[in-house]
């Protein structure tokens, strides 16, 4: 019996010796962060084109009069899916209608220019609007404070002839002006 005594004396010694071993787990836990960054350029699409990338105006005259004609169908155009991904200017400038062929200048009662107002909407609440042969244009640039996206509409009106309403247009089977609506970043 004394050697079984021993044997568990030896026994339990021996867990208690391990119990601590035992008690505890294999390994720590750690952790650290690892920061992941990127970047977003400042960036403006001024849209796809529809359309068509041409405003004919028909014949610019009434032909019993000569003079131009005041119901000049001018059908609009659409800059679609403009966007800017941050703040954003949107500005439009126009040339007038120009005689093409005609260049000289136009005898007494004639001019060779038509002059029109281009407007583009829907970017700000307020038209970037230009005017040609207006002295100045300060409507023609909007600003606009944050990021956006939406379509763009070109809309042409108050055809006038250039240097008088009384004046005819010299004949020439071609006038010809352009609008550019540019949407860039804001500095």
């Amino acid at each position: 019996m004394n050697k079984h005594m021993v044997f568990r004396a030896a026994l339990t010694a021996s867990m208690v010796i391990c119990a601590p071993a035992w008690a505890q787990t294999t390994g720590t836990t750690s952790s650290g962060t690892v920061t992941v960054t990127g970047t977003v350029p400042s960036l403006c699409f001024g849209g796809t084109l529809t359309g068509g990338s041409n405003i004919d105006l028909g014949v610019l005259i009434d032909t019993s009069t000569g003079l131009l004609r005041t119901d000049l169908p001018a059908p609009t155009r659409t800059l679609t899916g403009a966007f800017c991904s941050t703040r954003s200017v949107i500005s439009v400038e126009a040339t007038p209608l120009l005689s093409q062929n005609a260049t000289g200048t136009p005898p007494a009662g004639f001019s060779r220019t038509v002059n029109y107002r281009a407007a583009a909407s829907g970017w700000t609440p307020t038209s970037a609007v230009f005017t040609t042969g207006a002295a100045s244009n300060p409507a023609a640039s909007q600003n606009r404070a944050t990021a956006f996206q939406s379509d763009i509409t070109i809309t042409l009106d108050n055809f006038l002839t250039g240097g008088g309403t009384g004046l005819r247009l010299v004949s020439d089977p071609l006038y010809r002006g352009a609008v550019t609506v540019t949407l860039s970043v804001a500095d």
